[in-house]
């Protein structure tokens, strides 16, 4: 598999879609995005009450992930531990989790939806991440996602993970041409 599957699509100006298809079964799927320690090897740990409310504090350590330590230059401020906080919106395991993304920064929070079903032995897993205020971020957001989801269907394959900046660095240049100005 390519650094370069299918790539995020725009369904609406603040909104983008990902859709992957995972090796399963789905509770399986299901941990790696609720469990801290499993969710560490492919996004970022930290708590997650899995409850309407309940709070969630994502703390990002992109260099761990992968064990790529050439951070480029424009995204250094995104190297070392980053806290991404928020809220459960909704959750029906194993098949919903919306949380609020962001909360207390700069711009309102946005917010991102998994959901899984299904598919044969697969799961097919789509990410909608809305309310992006920005092309920067909506930028950053869809690489984000992209590279992260690879890192994920290489452990759930028990491959060695891509190595994350890499693949951040050649999304970004797609991406750029993707999304509209």
């Amino acid at each position: 598999m390519t650094i370069l599957e299918d790539f995020g699509t725009l369904t609406a100006p603040d909104t983008v879609r990902l859709e992957r298809l995972l090796p399963g079964p789905i509770d399986r799927v299901w941990s790696f995005i609720t469990d801290s320690e499993k969710r560490r090897k492919w996004l970022a740990p930290g708590p997650m009450d899995l409850k309407v409310g309940g709070e969630v504090d994502l703390r990002f350590n992109h260099a761990e992930l992968t064990g790529d330590k050439n951070t480029p230059a424009e995204f250094c401020k995104y190297d070392g531990s980053i806290s991404q906080p928020g809220h459960i919106v909704a959750v029906e395991a194993p098949h919903l989790l919306t949380m609020t993304w962001g909360e207390g920064g700069s711009n309102p929070p946005s917010e991102v939806t998994f959901e899984l079903s299904t598919k044969g032995d697969k799961v097919l897993m789509v990410i909608t991440h809305k309310r992006i205020p920005n092309r920067g971020y909506m930028l950053s957001v869809s690489g984000g996602w992209h590279a992260h989801v690879g890192v994920l269907i290489d452990v759930l394959a028990d491959r060695e993970p891509r190595p994350f900046w890499k693949t951040i660095e050649a999304l970004k240049v797609e991406y750029e041409q993707r999304i509209p100005a």
